[in-house]
């Protein structure tokens, strides 16, 4: 996974649409890399500024995703987002929104509110702030379909159940009333309405206790332990070379002069001195082995997070490939039962002429 910068960042939210491998894939992304969430926050607002009105619903759903799956793991992204949402929501109101996208976001509203998702003053404001713009003079009203106020977050589906159930509409592309344009809502299909509804996905049995190190960073932490302590042959051939009269005792009734003695008092210190250092670099090893072995855990449970959704994807690819498949064997037996053109009489040279009357009443 790349590492964290402001302008990978711009660049992801440059290229975000509204389909739900592109919202889900950089949801995931940004809650690997949640401790910049201040960063990612005010780099996201001010993308959201920037943009186009058409593409600033998507990136609301890609903030609703981050708060809903990351609300265990990372509840800082909550409060972040509870911080800026209040001038998001006062910019949106005074842009002249298209109906549909000020239904949407009511709906979004709405469900902040029914899930507790941000602090209840902090909601507050954002529904008043809201409610303005939703009771505007044409402007269709928030909760017309969709989960009701007040029903509880479903229980989450297994994986190749795909039913459509009543859950809150999600990412959506325009529609006129008359359908004349053959755009279609994508609102029906029921893998874009786990952006909004569905529950976190479960937690991976590796728990973590940080945030997850960068792959480069945990590969050169890995390599610093190569030149560790225990690893340092020279040092420790040293220590073995030492002369036995610097650790036995029974050297000092061999000394005959005072200068004996110094000279030994030297060696001493000198052995002291490289086994401290030695003692030293030893328990700096063991810190940093600790760190490594805590880096490596917390990698490994984000890295089984991305597994199990990526498996998600994977089933519900696998089950619209099946329903491909099944919508083609339909069409090939359709054809197949279809008259063959090749069959009926040959009419390039004209059809025979119709009978005359007389023809048709003649005895």
């Amino acid at each position: 996974m790349s590492s964290f910068s402001e302008e990978s960042l711009e660049k992801k939210l440059a290229d975000l649409n509204q389909s739900q491998q592109s919202i889900q894939g950089l949801s995931l992304w940004l809650v690997h890399h949640r401790k910049h969430h201040s960063k990612i926050v005010s780099t996201w607002q001010r993308e959201l500024y920037k943009t186009s009105n058409d593409r600033k619903l998507v990136f609301l759903y890609l903030a609703n995703d981050v708060v809903q799956n990351s609300r265990k793991k990372a509840p800082e992204f909550s409060k972040e987002f509870g911080q800026v949402l209040k001038k998001v929501l006062e910019h949106l109101t005074a842009l002249n929104l298209d109906p549909r996208t000020i239904k949407s976001i009511s709906r979004l509203v709405g469900i902040w509110k029914e899930r507790n998702i941000f602090e209840p003053k902090v909601q507050g404001d954002l529904s008043k702030i809201w409610s303005k713009k939703s009771n505007e003079p044409g402007s269709p009203p928030g909760n017309d379909s969709g989960t009701p106020p007040g029903t509880p977050p479903l229980p989450k589906k297994p994986r190749k159940e795909l039913t459509p159930t009543p859950k809150p509409k999600v990412v959506e592309t325009e529609k006129t009333d008359n359908g004349k344009n053959g755009s279609f809502s994508l609102e029906d299909k029921p893998e874009f309405k786990k952006l909004l509804s569905s529950s976190p996905p479960q937690m991976s049995p590796i728990v973590p206790d940080g945030d997850p190190p960068e792959p480069e960073e945990l590969i050169k932490a890995i390599q610093d332990l190569e030149n560790s302590a225990s690893s340092d042959a020279i040092v420790r051939e040293k220590i073995a070379r030492l002369p036995p009269d610097v650790s036995e005792v029974v050297h000092l009734e061999k000394l005959k002069s005072a200068k004996e003695g110094a000279e030994l008092m030297e060696k001493i210190k000198e052995a002291t001195d490289l086994i401290n250092e030695y003692n030293e670099r030893l328990q700096q090893e063991l810190k940093d082995r600790k760190k490594v072995g805590k880096m490596i855990v917390n990698f490994l449970a984000s890295q089984t997070d991305l597994l199990t959704k990526a498996e998600e994807n994977l089933e519900l690819h696998r089950d619209k490939l099946d329903k491909v498949n099944a919508i083609r064997d339909d069409l090939k037996s359709h054809i197949q039962s279809l008259p063959d053109l090749r069959q009926l009489p040959d009419v390039t040279g004209g059809l025979a002429p119709l009978p005359s009357a007389g023809d048709l009443f003649m005895k």
